[in-house]
Order: C-alpha cells, then structure tokens, then sequence
C-alpha cells in the first residue's frame, strides 16, 4: 500500500507527542547558503539564493531559525522588468511550525509587502500589508486556519527533516500551507531517484513532483520536478518547470556551510 506523510491536525499532533527535535538533529544549521541560476533555454534569467541566518532568532522564549529565498534578475531579462523578491520565514525549531513569514516583492513597478504572524495553538494567521515604501500599515486582517499548517519557504525546510529513504515509486507527501490568504494542499509525489551531474559533484536524488493547481503559467497536472540529494544534508540541486512555452530551470551553483 502506497504511503502517505501528511501535515495535519492529527498527523501533527502525533508528531509533537514526539521528543523535540534538538538543532543539532536538522539536516541544516545557522549559516547554510544554496546559490542557483535560472535560466530559460539558453537564456541565464535570475539569481536565486537560499539562506539561513548565522545565529537563532528569539519569539515566546523559543529559538527559531530565520530563512530567507532571494531572487533577483540579471543581465537582458532586465529588459523585460527588474525582479528583486525576498520571500521568508521565522520557523520555531521545536514545532517545526513558522511564527512568522513574509514577502518583500518588487517587480517592475509593483510592489508587495506583507508580513503573516502564526498562532498555530489557536489556528490563526494575521496578515498585515504595508505601502509600497513599506513604512506603513495598510491593512490587517485574521484568518482561520484548518490545523497546523506551513508557509511556502518553512515546507520546504520541513520536507528535508523527513525520513524519506522509506519512500516507494508513486508515495506522496502531503504539507498544508497557508499562502496569498489561502489554504493549499500541497502533494509531492514520488517519482524515483537518479544519479546526476552538479556542480558541485555527481549527486544520487530523489525526484518529487508537486501536484500544481491548473493556471496559465505551467504545462500539465505536475509540470514540476525537483531534485534533492540523497545525502544527510538533502539540498534541492536541480528544479525543472514545463511551461506552455519552453521550460524553466534552476541549478545549483554553490552550496556553503552545509551541516554534512
């Protein structure tokens, strides 16, 4: 019978009955930075950095990591208008749960800054949006949430604390996640593993594909493959999107203060 990891209500509670993880059991530490390249065929697009900060960052008396995902343009794709996003979150170590995350995007001449604080004991999310300077408060609004959930950045950080040798050909991982004031259910289903090369070594990965709601942007019911290494550290090396048009690819260029 195919397996099935769900981040739930239920699932979570079973898994906070458990011993709390201590840092030094992540497959990350303070300081880890994955730098990628974007590109779209020939085309070297963007920059993409993932970051975690050098020291714990204190909420409630608990240690959190903070994480942030950059992403900048370079070089003719500027033509088409500068992207200078920052997406990032404030994940309790003990939970394994965000308190907080946030966007800070600028593409072209729109601007978006919003910050989201997470009580995942009551099941709630504050969302404030600043102006575009983001130097005043515009707007706050509460949502209810269905259980314990992620953001888009602390899902990805959690997916690497799995036990994911386990897994069988067609197996999903399920994450709920709060994002954009909706609930998604995201499902990465397991397609195998592979033996690649990268730039920093040849890797042994496993492939997921994350289930993608239908939209105008991506190919297909799973346009997406990802990569991540079968090692203690389980960074992403390679990320393939099929678009209608051509296809998107990010790929690990360095990898520092890895914890392995």
């Amino acid at each position: 019978m195919k397996q099935s990891i769900k981040i739930n209500f239920l699932a979570l509670l079973l898994l906070l009955s458990l011993p709390s993880l201590a840092q030094d059991e992540y497959p990350f530490t303070y300081g880890e930075e994955l730098e990628f390249e974007v590109s779209y065929g020939w085309f070297n697009l963007a920059d993409a950095t993932m970051k975690i900060g050098k020291k714990a960052e204190t909420i409630n008396e608990k240690p959190h990591f903070k994480i942030d995902v950059f992403g900048k343009t370079k070089g003719a794709a500027t033509i088409f208008g500068r992207v200078n996003d920052n997406w990032g979150t404030i994940w309790d170590m003990e939970s394994r749960l965000p308190s907080v995350s946030y966007r800070h995007i600028e593409e072209g001449k729109y601007r978006k800054h919003e910050k989201v604080f997470f009580d995942q004991q009551k099941e709630k999310a504050r969302m404030q949006l600043f102006d575009k300077e983001n130097k005043f408060l515009k707007e706050e609004k509460e949502y209810r949430l269905p259980g314990k959930v992620q953001d888009i950045v602390s899902g990805f950080y959690y997916l690497r604390t799995l036990d994911l040798s386990n897994l069988q050909v067609g197996d999903t991982v399920e994450i709920l996640g709060f994002f954009d004031k909706e609930i998604y259910n995201i499902n990465l289903i397991y397609e195998g593993q592979e033996r690649i090369e990268t730039e920093i070594g040849e890797k042994d990965t496993f492939i997921f594909s994350p289930q993608i709601p239908k939209n105008k942007l991506f190919r297909g019911e799973f346009p997406v493959t990802v990569w991540v290494t079968q090692d203690q550290n389980k960074i992403p090396v390679k990320i393939k999107a099929n678009l209608f048009l051509g296809s998107l690819n990010l790929e690990l260029k360095s990898a520092r203060g890895l914890r392995y």
